[in-house]
């Protein structure tokens, strides 16, 4: 029964000792990493120029982006239809398929 009486203590004091515990390693491995960063000059003008051509090709970027999202949705959009007539054929509901704006999104 003694070991019953102390558990809840004995629960909590560990918590509490595996929190600091934790707490102070993630902040010394976290110093650690970002000084190991900071400390290599090469590393850091490399994210510098990377940054300053990153805002330049920026616009380009998302508009390719936007293309491939949009190319993706179409297909996407076929796949639905597709399988909405295989299942409407299982279940005896058979649709005729229309592919021209057939599918359940919105183009823009």
């Amino acid at each position: 029964m003694s070991n019953r009486e102390g558990f809840s203590g004995g629960f909590i004091a560990g918590a509490a000792v595996g929190g600091l515990v934790g707490a102070v390693l993630g902040a010394v491995l976290s110093r650690r990493a970002a000084e190991a960063l900071l400390t290599d000059p090469s590393e850091a003008k490399a994210l510098k120029r990377s940054n300053g051509k990153a805002s330049q090709l920026e616009p380009e970027r998302i508009e390719v982006a936007r293309l491939s999202l949009e190319d993706k949705i179409a297909q996407l959009n076929q796949a639905i239809d597709d399988v909405r007539l295989q299942l409407g054929d299982v279940n005896g509901n058979v649709k005729v398929h229309n592919s021209e704006g057939s599918s359940i999104a919105k183009d823009s």
